[in-house]
Parts: C-alpha cells; structure tokens; sequence
C-alpha cells in the first residue's frame, strides 16, 4: 500500500453541473418562442410545421416527426423561427438520441416506370413532303439565279438606263408612344385620407409578419422574403405582428416610420387613419 495514492473513487470526474440544469431541446425552444411573444399557432403558421407536431416537441417527443432527419430539420426549422442558434441544439438531440449520425433512409419509389411498348410506325409522310418542298425551292431558285445571270449580261452590253422618275424620300416611320409604366411603390403616397393604408417591405432580410384588420380578420399570415412587401388597408385600422422587425421598412398613410426597430425583435403595432401612431 503506497502512502498518498488516490482511490478509484477520487480519480472519478465530478459531475458536470452545467449539463444536468441544461434545459432539453423541446423546453429551450418552448421558452424562446414565449419569450419572442409567439403562440403555436403562430410559429405554425410560418414555419409550416403542424401545429400537433409544434406541441410534441415542445414536449420531447420526437415520434411524430417520422424519425430523426424529419426531427433534425424541424428543431433547426423552429430554433431559427424563435431566434435561437440551432446548432447547440441539433448537438443536444444527437447526444440525446445515441450521438450518432441518423441512418439513411431507404427512399421509397414515388413511381414505377411503365415499360412502353415500341409502337409500328408507318413511313413519315411529314419529312417526305418537307424534302420535296426544298427540292422544289431549290429548283425555282437556281433558274431565278440563273435568268437574272443573263438579264445582268444584257443590261451591261446595253449600258446604263437614264431614270426618269423622282427620287422616293422616305416614309418617316411612324412613331409609337411607350407604354405608361406600372405604379410605382411610391403611389402609397396617395392613400385615401379616410382609410389607414400600410405598407410592409422585407428591405434587410426575411420575416413572418401578420397583418388582420379591425374586426380581427386575417389579411396575411405568412413570411415575408427579402425584396417583397405587401399593402394592406382598412376603414380604420391596421394591428400587426413582425416576426423580425429589424429587417421590416414600414411606410403608413405615404409616411415613412423611422422607428430603429432592433434586429430579431418581435414588435405588435396598430396603425389608424391620419397621422401615423403606434398603438
């Protein structure tokens, strides 16, 4: 026995207290989709995921996606939705779930290929025809070459023809007005006084947004991609809710909104008639 030597016991690692208090995967999405103020419903209707699907793996349960690659895209599909990175997460899973790379898996034929059956074809009568209407333009065209040859001949010998008629000027060509162009994105500058008109452009990325008019009807529910916009009115008023209001340019009633909306943040504004008001 040597004096100082430590146990087997001692030489074990200490638990890791920062992996065990680690939230799982469908807790941490479940709380940043609270904190970006978004319901199921809501983060189904941009991200496309069910909404039975949404609630599974809120819950970690990952058997209704259909296994582990379906799984895999739908945690990376609702980290992105609610601003979380999915790596960590996708990481997490794959410990979770054997660490290991998903298996491939079989692709199931879509089709099966019919076998078709050459079918008898009669002589092509189209080709025939074509050949001979060449043979035939050929023909007409090496005797116009060929007279034409003979009528230059006869004039050279016979010497130029002094012409007796009036130099023909040329028809100005008739001029056609261009087309009218298409409005532009400044015609919301003539919104109608007595209607709230809004107009969302997407100018610095994509974003899901939501727009419904004053009796809670939904005009548009849906993402939004870098370079689109949409125009929305109402007699009275305009709620809508930017999923990243960092990459949204917002112009109410013609009028520019210059607030700095941050980045990621999810903002709730309500626009009325007359000047623009955050409601």
């Amino acid at each position: 026995m040597s004096i100082g030597s430590n146990s087997p016991e001692d030489e074990r690692p200490f638990p890791d207290v920062s992996e065990e208090n680690r939230p799982s995967v469908g807790r941490a999405l479940k709380q940043a989709r609270i904190a970006a103020g978004l319901t199921v419903d809501e983060i189904s209707g941009s991200t496309r995921v069910r909404i039975a699907i949404v609630h599974a793996i809120e819950a970690d349960d990952f058997a209704p996606c259909g296994g582990d690659v379906y799984a895999r895209g739908h945690i990376r599909t609702l980290a992105k939705a609610v601003g979380l990175d999915p790596e960590p997460l996708l990481a997490q899973f794959a410990a979770d779930h054997g660490g290991g790379r998903p298996a491939p898996t079989p692709a199931a034929p879509l089709f099966e290929a019919e076998r078709i059956r050459p079918e008898r074809r009669g002589p092509n009568w189209t080709a025939a025809m074509v050949a001979a209407i060449v043979v035939v333009i050929g023909f007409v065209g090496f005797t116009a070459f060929k007279g034409g040859g003979d009528d230059a001949k006869q004039s050279v010998a016979e010497g130029p023809v002094p012409s007796t008629s009036k130099p023909v000027s040329p028809t100005p060509k008739e001029s056609r007005p261009d087309k009218t162009p298409g409005p532009s994105d400044s015609a919301i500058a003539a919104a109608p006084q007595d209607k709230v008109t809004v107009q969302v452009s997407a100018v610095n990325g994509r974003s899901w947004i939501s727009a419904k008019d004053h009796n809670g009807r939904m005009l548009f529910d849906g993402l939004l991609k870098k370079g689109e916009s949409k125009t929305f009115q109402d007699n009275s008023k305009i709620n809508l809710i930017l999923g990243d209001a960092g990459a949204i340019q917002l112009y109410v009633n013609g009028k520019k909104i210059e607030d700095q909306f941050r980045p990621g943040a999810v903002e709730r504004l309500t626009y009325t008639k007359g000047d623009p008001e955050v409601g």
